[in-house]
């Protein structure tokens, strides 16, 4: 039984699943947006499986086709396959069983969420292979997430006729690609050596943290045109304060000449921002229906 645990929590670091309060909070935000209120039970309970098994999947594929790449990286050599904590046979299986339960929810939740789910598949797995081609595959890393609220959103409402799951969907590409370009900078060194494609490889360090920058800028004018067409109240502002303020902190967390603190920036502030998106527009959205 200890054997089973260990190998849980293995298999969950692995998945990084604390990660988790990246992408499930915009899911939930636009659910609660598209039902204007409170979704049904079985519909929170098949977002949060089709987020786990979504996620879960990626991952493990990412963990998959780079495990050679991560084991040459002093930084990422102690991961779980690399360093042969789960083997790659195991991987595989997992990959299929979360495949499987991401299917599963798709179809429980309606017809349209399983029609599209092979779509969100390739996004979400195509983005393993993504830097291997291209300098901007922080991008497709923002495609990947931004799939969750207008997914969501489609799965309360069956459709996709609406401008403010597309605008939740852009905030979320823009500030994923940020976030993630920023990260890329501690690899900056490994991917030009190794041949990989990422902004800090191609353009520096100093430039990629303005790229960066530019990232989060459009981020935040999308999440205030976002306030703006939703029409909600001053928690939604609150947040809009709150984002903006976070994003604007991360950057000062981080310079050229010291990538110390990047955990910080990456990790706590950013995990804060789904939350805090979160809580201030769906009370506004619940203040608003009463």
């Amino acid at each position: 039984m200890a054997g089973l645990f260990q190998k849980l929590k293995t298999t969950l670091e692995m998945i990084k699943f604390e990660h988790t309060l990246f992408a499930l909070p915009f899911a939930f935000l636009g659910a609660i947006l598209a039902a204007n209120g409170l979704p049904t039970w079985q519909q929170i309970v098949w977002i949060t499986v089709a987020m786990f098994g979504a996620r879960s999947a990626a991952m493990t594929f990412n963990r998959i086709v780079d495990r050679d790449i991560d084991a040459k990286n002093p930084r990422t050599a102690a991961r779980e396959l690399p360093a042969g904590k789960l083997s790659v046979g195991f991987a595989w299986v997992f990959l299929y069983v979360s495949i499987g339960i991401f299917l599963l929810a798709s179809y429980s939740l309606n017809w349209l969420t399983f029609a599209l789910s092979p779509v969100a598949l390739i996004c979400v797995l195509g983005y393993s292979y993504a830097k291997r081609f291209t300098a901007f595959s922080h991008v497709f890393l923002g495609l990947a997430l931004a799939i969750s609220p207008s997914a969501a959103w489609i799965a309360v409402r069956g459709s996709l006729y609406d401008e403010v799951p597309i605008l939740l969907s852009v905030l979320v590409l823009m500030w994923t690609a940020g976030f993630d370009v920023m990260y890329a900078c501690q690899d900056f060194e490994f991917d030009r050596k190794s041949g990989l494609r990422s902004i800090p490889a191609r353009y520096g360090i100093k430039n990629s943290l303005w790229i960066a920058r530019l990232f989060h800028l459009q981020a935040f004018v999308v999440l205030v045109i976002l306030y703006l067409v939703t029409g909600l109240g001053w928690p939604a502002l609150v947040g809009v304060i709150a984002v903006g303020t976070l994003l604007t902190y991360q950057h000062t967390l981080v310079k050229a000449n010291d990538l110390s603190r990047m955990n910080a920036a990456f990790f706590t502030t950013n995990a804060f921002v789904s939350v805090i998106l979160l809580v201030t527009f769906g009370s506004a959205v619940f203040l608003k229906a009463n």
